[in-house]
């Protein structure tokens, strides 16, 4: 049998998930970097930081940090940065595009749980026709919790009309794995996403890890 009997529907993170973004967030940082004078640092600097958004993008670009006295003028002059380049080299895992087309073919609803802001999030999604079948799509900013608190999710099964104990997580940080084992959902770590190197997966707790999106098909027992 298999180990997610029962799921009538899978969540999933967005960045290091389904989504390949780290070349335009840190196109975004380097940008900021150049209009200094300083020289754009190699996208593998930044890559395994992605997962964290402003905070990560920042910390490589500029080794400053929440509280530090510059952030909130660096990480807002970031969100514009970005915003302007969501889609230039964004682009799905591959394999993504067979994973979806059989979730939906299966007829089992599907939906993203993300801590990106919405005036990213949905911008983004829609320019990727890839997405449009997603039953619900959950923003940082969706609910007054980001994950790990169990909130977004919790929402995002509400709005599919379903419980959280009949819907899978899919997520490639740790933060995703705590808050859908806080929601009552079953997960999976993602290990193709932005893992570091100190990332030890093993004592996250994740049901199951996947190495590639179409592993997940064989869990489910999608063909």
């Amino acid at each position: 049998m298999t180990p997610f009997a029962g799921i009538c529907c899978v969540l999933f993170d967005l960045d290091g998930t389904l989504i390949d973004s780290a070349p335009d967030l840190a196109g975004a940082a380097n940008a900021m970097r150049e209009a200094r004078g300083l020289a754009a640092l190699p996208l593998d600097w930044y890559r395994s930081h992605s997962g964290s958004g402003a905070r990560g993008m920042l910390r490589v670009a500029f080794d400053t940090e929440p509280g530090d006295a510059v952030f909130e003028a660096l990480k807002q002059e970031f969100f514009d940065a970005y915003q302007s380049r969501l889609t230039l080299n964004t682009r799905a895992f591959d394999g993504v595009d067979r994973l979806i087309s059989a979730l939906s073919g299966a007829g089992l609803p599907w939906g993203v749980v993300t801590n990106k802001g919405q005036r990213f999030t949905v911008p983004l999604l829609q320019a990727m026709p890839l997405f449009q079948s997603a039953a619900t799509v959950i923003s940082g900013d969706t609910t007054p919790h980001a994950k790990p608190h169990p909130a977004p999710l919790l929402e995002a099964a509400r709005q599919v009309g379903l419980s959280p104990q009949s819907c899978l997580y899919v997520g490639d940080d740790l933060r995703d794995i705590q808050a859908g084992r806080a929601a009552g959902m079953r997960t999976v770590a993602a290990l193709y996403g932005y893992l570091g190197p100190s990332a030890d997966v093993g004592t996250w707790g994740a049901d199951q890890t996947i190495s590639a999106p179409e592993e997940l098909l064989k869990s489910l027992e999608l063909p």
